[in-house]
């Protein structure tokens, strides 16, 4: 058997984004518990959660640390050792209640093991004194315990300690290391980009490919970041599928709680009823009856924070359907894009085809130019020598 917990609650564990330091970032999926124990070893009490077998919380509780609620059923704590920001997301205000006042009483009593190790090492350096002042720092601490914990430790015994250290170090190998949603940036063409063919005719052919790519390139960041955003949204998706779930099982519970309260009330009318129609104890029955008065108000008031509480998990709900909408219309954005990035990618090819064809023949037209230039030359060059002849001749005669 493993080591008993001192106290032990269900929560939603979250870190703080260690980049941000403000977004809370969750470590499990659905609740899981938590628990108080005691390090008998090191004379310590430990804060430790386990999913599975992965450690999510593995706090020492110091007397410097301070457990804060910020909300009605949230409440949080800074890890100097393990350098992050613990939260808890309970499912009642009793039980965020109950968690704090156990964290201030073992950092209550954390401090006084420490002050207890202090004074124990103080003794040590005056071994005169030490006997008669251990003896009274012992019976001091043990005045403070309460006796169910003077019996649970009794009882314990040394294989308590011994399995409690061997769950310890398992958890200190494994490590002790709701929300901005993401908005996507909207990236739109021009009309300025969207070259005519008549106009591509127009420009130099060494000029058309490097005009192209950018179209090519603007289309592969735009494919880029709609897959990224797609990805971000198909993780929302996941995690308010799972909370969907988790509300819809919480309203048949309430639903089931609203019509017990309901029995509960009418029952409640009638009995008053009955105790007003006794007049013989007509003290008794107005004590009741103000007694069930406020009771009624009681569940009442029950009554509407559970409605409340019913309307804000249909709007999450609808919340939900108009994400798994914009999903939708994001995955249609993603086809179109990837269909006009294949169009340009056709655009492209067919653009260095012409172009290679039009280096080809602009190099033909060169061999044919210069042959014609040396076909000229040539018979410039008779000619020439044609008139000099003439000329000759003509002297002569």
């Amino acid at each position: 058997m493993g080591e008993q917990p001192i106290f032990s609650t269900r929560a939603h564990v979250f870190h703080i984004d260690p980049n941000t330091k403000k977004n809370w970032v969750p470590t499990s999926k659905h609740a899981v518990t938590v628990s108080y124990f005691y390090d008998s070893i090191r004379n310590v009490y430990r804060i430790i959660s386990l999913d599975g077998s992965k450690a999510i919380i593995n706090s020492t509780v110091t007397p410097n640390m301070t457990f804060t609620k910020t909300s009605q059923k949230f409440g949080q704590w800074a890890d100097s050792r393990a350098n992050t920001v613990y939260g808890l997301g309970f499912s009642s205000e009793h039980h965020l209640a109950k968690f704090a006042e156990k964290f201030q009483e073992f950092k209550e009593a954390a401090r006084l093991a420490k002050e207890k190790s202090q004074e124990k090492m103080e003794l040590t350096s005056t071994p005169s004194q030490g006997r008669s002042a251990e003896l009274q720092i012992t019976l001091t601490n043990d005045h403070r315990q309460s006796p169910s914990q003077i019996a649970s430790k009794v009882a314990a015994g040394s294989a308590y300690r011994c399995i409690a250290e061997g769950a310890l170090s398992l958890l200190e190998s494994a490590g002790g290391d709701i929300q901005s949603p993401l908005t996507p940036e909207s990236i739109n063409g021009t009309d300025d980009e969207r070259v005519t063919p008549e106009v591509m005719q127009n420009l130099d052919p060494r000029a058309e490919p490097t005009q192209n790519v950018l179209p090519f390139t603007h289309s592969s960041t735009v494919s880029k970041h709609w897959e990224a955003e797609l990805a971000t949204l198909k993780g929302n998706n996941a995690k308010l599928t799972a909370a969907l779930l988790e509300s819809t099982a919480n309203v048949k519970q309430w639903k089931q709680q609203l019509a017990a309260y309901q029995e509960e009330a009418e029952r409640l009318h009638k009995r008053v009823t009955e105790l007003e129609c006794v007049s013989s104890q007509a003290n008794v029955v107005h004590t009741h009856k103000t007694e069930l008065n406020q009771t009624i108000q009681e569940f009442e008031s029950t009554l509407k924070k559970k409605e409340e509480e019913i309307e804000r998990l249909k709007q999450e709900i609808d919340s939900s359907r108009d994400l798994q909408a914009q999903r939708g219309s994001l995955t249609q954005k993603l086809q179109e894009v990837e269909i006009r990035n294949k169009d340009l990618e056709g655009q492209l090819s067919d653009l260095e085809q012409r172009l290679e064809k039009s280096q080809n023949e602009q190099e033909a037209f060169h061999n044919n130019l210069k042959t014609l230039l040396e076909n000229l030359d040539g018979k410039i060059f008779e000619l020439t020598e044609l008139r000099d002849n003439l000329a000759k001749l003509i002297e002569c005669s």
